[in-house]
């Protein structure tokens, strides 16, 4: 539950330290005070939308934090230990800032936590009325997520709705593969021949090199013969040749590197060039030995060099690409699939859908029990609150096409007093009727609501004498098992309350600024006085309001002393 909660410079409050215990809690005041500020502050610390115009005007930041007791929630605990924000006391603070610039800040327990991770953690602690709900009612989905929230099938819905994406987007793509197949068969067909070509070329990189060598030496075979020929000749079979020339020279050069053996040098390269020209004429001619001119291997060349280069042509790319040519080919051959790819879309959309409706007929029978006790109780509720006679029916309806919502619409539809018709919310509820219809499934769906914490926001507008001295039981019969707070105008619902809260707003030199008082018995009943009698407040009005707190207490409402 929620033990404390401090607000530092947000809106008009510029410091507030509060303490709250169990059981029902009210806040009072004038209209405009401010009591609603604490609930919007709260909602602030457990990640609503943060805005800079909070700051209150001349503070530098807005601080709100909120300690709660969460040792009975284990749920919550596990959650705090899985993100690492436990501290093993059963303690919970939560705390947000926002400065001027509209940067917020939030923390549990002392560690940094986002917007994201506080809702999460809200959710769990705390369950929030507005004073606008009863329009929401009017929704149809609204309606059916209320009936989920009453039943306890939330978790199942939400199963449901995926299911419903997740056969539909399979759908989806079967239908858009049936709707391609004229086209992608002939698409197919022509990535099935191209394979085929590129596959039966066989293109090798390093095989396409050699080719190339090959073929240029064959193209060139009569020329290389009379060149190699000539050149033997030159360098050891001619007369005159190269080897002979320098082994004359190396002869001379021996005879003066006897007269002078600086020449000895000199000698030795002519006599080793002799001998490297020998050896070259002897490489020229087992190379003559080895040159095979092969007409039909020639033949062969030319055509398999033309059918790389007809095939690069033909795929617009260089011969070294085809490789990839062929794999972007067989790629796109894959993702078009066959008849085999098509049939396996089908087995899982019929797959997916068969699932589905399982599921969503689960849960259609769960509404359905859950729809007969919500309309009991409500119509029971009604009776208390001026509406006599009056019954609610929860209408499910099923669906022409399956949704995401499941199997069959749900609707509430109301009689709101004796021998009136059936009818739809919108049509038949006037705007007091459909706050109170609003209240009774609040109550009802907080009084199943595991989270320790419940607060109403001015819930109560639009009713008064009798219904509101309903409401105030309702709302203290809530608390038996969870903490209670709600602003009301109404002393009917205010005397329910273990404790009372007036939150005020004053006018000093520092601007206007809110205060909230726990308030004692006397004050008690002043406040009550006040706001049964507004501003002109009589001895009567003073008795009148102690009365009905000693009617509240001996109904078994314990009063909080200060």
């Amino acid at each position: 539950m929620l033990r404390a909660l401090s607000i530092r410079d947000y809106v008009i409050v510029e410091r507030l330290d509060l303490e709250l215990s169990a059981g029902f809690t009210a806040l009072t005041g004038e209209t405009g005070a401010g009591k609603s500020i604490l609930i919007d502050a709260l909602k602030l610390a457990l990640g609503d939308r943060a805005d800079a115009s909070v700051v209150r005007a001349g503070a530098e930041r807005a601080e709100v934090s909120a300690d709660f007791d969460v040792q009975p929630q284990e749920a919550v605990r596990a959650w705090l230990a899985a993100q690492d924000f436990d501290d093993g006391d059963g303690a919970c603070l939560v705390r947000r800032t926002i400065d001027t610039g509209g940067r917020s800040r939030g923390f549990v327990n002392g560690r940094p936590a986002t917007a994201a991770q506080l809702r999460e953690l809200g959710e769990m602690l705390v369950d929030i009325h507005g004073q606008h709900d009863h329009q929401l009612l009017l929704k149809r989905d609204r309606q059916r997520m209320l009936l989920d929230a009453y039943g306890g099938s939330v978790a199942e819905a939400k199963e449901v709705a995926s299911l419903y994406t997740a056969w539909h987007r399979l759908s989806e793509q079967r239908k858009a593969r049936e709707g391609a197949q004229a086209s992608s068969a002939r698409e197919r067909e022509l990535l099935g021949h191209e394979v085929r070509d590129l596959e039966s070329l066989a293109f090798d990189a390093r095989r396409w090199e050699e080719d190339q060598a090959e073929h240029r030496r064959l193209a060139h075979a009569q020329e290389l013969i009379a060149t190699v020929n000539e050149c033997v000749e030159a360098l050891d079979e001619a007369e005159g040749s190269a080897a002979e020339h320098l082994a004359s020279v190396s002869t001379r050069l021996s005879e003066a590197a006897a007269l002078d053996p600086s020449l000895e040098e000199a000698r030795r390269d002519a006599e080793t060039a002799a001998v490297h020209a020998q050896e070259a004429a002897q490489l020229l001619r087992r190379y003559l030995q080895r040159l095979d001119v092969d007409p039909g291997r020639l033949a062969e060349l030319d055509a398999r060099i033309k059918a790389v280069f007809d095939s690069a042509r033909r795929f617009r790319v260089e011969p070294a690409q085809l490789p990839a040519a062929l794999e972007e080919r067989r790629a796109r051959l894959a993702e078009l699939g066959g008849e085999e790819s098509l049939e396996r879309l089908k087995e899982m959309e019929s797959a997916a859908e068969r699932i589905y409706r399982e599921r969503a007929t689960a849960l259609g029978k769960a509404r359905r029990a859950a729809a007969r006790k919500l309309a009991a109780e409500v119509t029971r509720t009604m009776q208390d609150l001026a509406m006599a006679g009056g019954r609610l029916e929860v209408a499910l309806t099923p669906l022409a096409e399956p949704s995401a919502g499941g199997l069959e619409s749900v609707e509430l539809q109301v009689a709101a007093h004796e021998g009136q018709p059936l009818g739809a919310l919108a049509r038949v509820a006037s705007g007091g009727e459909l706050s109170r219809l609003s209240l009774a499934v609040q109550v009802l769906l907080s009084g199943e609501a595991s989270v320790p914490t419940l607060i109403f926001d001015e819930v109560d507008a639009g009713i008064g004498g009798g219904v509101a001295e309903v409401v105030g039981r309702l709302l203290q019969s809530l608390s038996r098992h969870h903490q209670v707070l709600s602003v009301t105008h109404l002393a009917q619902v205010a005397v329910h309350a273990r404790q009372q809260l007036r939150v005020a707003k004053h006018a000093g030199s520092r601007g206007t600024y809110a205060t909230v008082d726990f308030l004692g018995e006397e004050e008690r009943v002043g406040e009550v006085a006040r706001m049964l009698g507004g501003l002109r407040i009589t001895e009567a009005t003073r008795r009148h309001a102690a009365e009905m707190l000693q009617n509240a207490r001996a109904a078994g409402t314990p009063m909080r002393r200060k």
